[in-house]
């Protein structure tokens, strides 16, 4: 499963040991969201990638239960700003996406979180953060956040900070 774009610009690999690692991660880059942002989530079923949305959600601030919005299609959860949670695996295409009314101008005061974004095809913006995912389970995790814009590239360097940070269980990892 690949985004249908040309290489990106900013690009960092950090490798997280445990699912606790995994959330740590997503909750530092929580920290350098703004409005607007769209990050899609890419890996395997089981690669964590509700772990990273509920990571984010507590570096958001976000109190309620984070979970798969995988039969309700998206969750919306309050923190420093709105989180958007889309799961679109049982969704075919774009068409589906947009004609379900999952994506509208209310995701441009908060951080829209998209599980299978390969569904959203050609219509995928380039305006955004991907995060590839690659291990199951309880397994090490090769974490890759790429993007081709500049403005986005905070993200690469919040991972990149989380992973050289001596409180981070990212650093025992690169180590």
């Amino acid at each position: 499963m690949s985004a249908p774009t040309s290489s990106p610009a900013h690009v960092i690999t950090v490798t997280t040991t445990s699912p606790a690692a995994t959330h740590a991660l997503a909750a530092r880059l929580a920290a350098v969201a703004e409005p607007g942002d769209l990050i899609c989530l890419w890996g395997e079923l089981g690669a964590g990638k509700t772990v990273v949305a509920k990571g984010f959600g507590v570096g958001l601030g976000v109190v309620g239960t984070i979970s798969s919005p995988t039969f309700v299609l998206m969750a919306e959860y309050e923190g420093r700003l709105p989180l958007f949670h889309l799961d679109l695996y049982r969704l075919a295409d774009a068409a589906d996406v947009h004609g379900g009314g999952l994506i509208d101008e209310r995701q441009a005061s908060g951080v829209t979180l998209v599980e299978w974004p390969d569904r959203l095809g050609l219509a995928l913006p380039a305006e955004r953060v991907d995060v590839r995912i690659d291990g199951l389970g309880d397994e090490t995790r090769r974490i890759t956040l790429a993007t081709h814009s500049s403005g986005l590239a905070r993200y690469v360097a919040a991972a990149g900070a989380a992973e050289t940070a001596p409180d981070s269980p990212l650093a025992e990892a690169s180590t």
